[in-house]
């Protein structure tokens, strides 16, 4: 099995972001498993553009992406990407959309075609907080998911989509009093844990 997983660049001040930290520690195979790894710019239609070329160049069985969700105490597994566009900040080429959609005339929404319950279940497992999250918010990590979906949806139905959310980093709440935080370690492992579960045939990947 194929897999293609991107993480994003820093963004809004920041200096780092673990989803590209995570991506980066990731082995790059398990048991049954190839990962491709690519860091996406946090910018909206060129983040969505990079992750469809990668896809028309290596066809993965599935596509993971991985953002940051600062504030959030553990892992999000997203559920569910909506048409809108309504950015509390720009993003890093200074747009900031408000009320626009993602794809006009496309759908009110897509539902993440990987099995949600089942990732959440083995991160569960592996004993890190996790919860299923029905809002990936409106800012790029929600239009890299829908951008995706409708892409998927269209091309190649076949494919698999998930996108699941971290924390901020220790080193990044630092400053921040008050908000939660997750090691690199804890978050990898989370991942690990959630790829595991993309296949039906009982692969882990270690």
């Amino acid at each position: 099995m194929r897999i293609l997983v991107t993480g994003f660049e820093p963004f809004a001040g920041e200096q780092r972001n673990p989803s590209a930290e995570v991506v980066e520690c990731l082995p790059e195979n398990g048991s049954g498993f190839e990962v491709i790894k690519l860091i996406l710019p946090v910018v909206r239609r060129k983040a969505s553009t990079a992750i469809q070329n990668a896809v028309e160049k290596f066809r993965p069985d599935v596509v993971l992406s991985i953002g940051q969700a600062g504030g959030r105490a553990g892992i999000s597994v997203e559920r569910m990407a909506v048409n809108l566009e309504d950015y509390r900040i720009p993003d890093n080429e200074g747009s900031q959309p408000s009320e626009e959609p993602v794809i006009p005339g496309g759908p009110d929404g897509y539902f993440c075609t990987v099995p949600v319950k089942q990732m959440v279940s083995n991160i569960q497992a592996a004993g890190i907080p996790v919860q299923q999250s029905l809002s990936a918010g409106t800012f790029v990590c929600n239009h890299v998911m829908y951008a995706t979906l409708h892409f998927l949806a269209e091309k190649y139905p076949t494919i698999k989509f998930g996108f699941i959310h971290i924390p901020y980093l220790p080193e990044q709440a630092a400053d921040k009093p008050g908000v939660p935080s997750m090691s690199l370690e804890v978050a990898v492992k989370a991942v690990k844990a959630a790829l595991s579960a993309v296949t039906n045939k009982g692969e882990t990947y270690e």
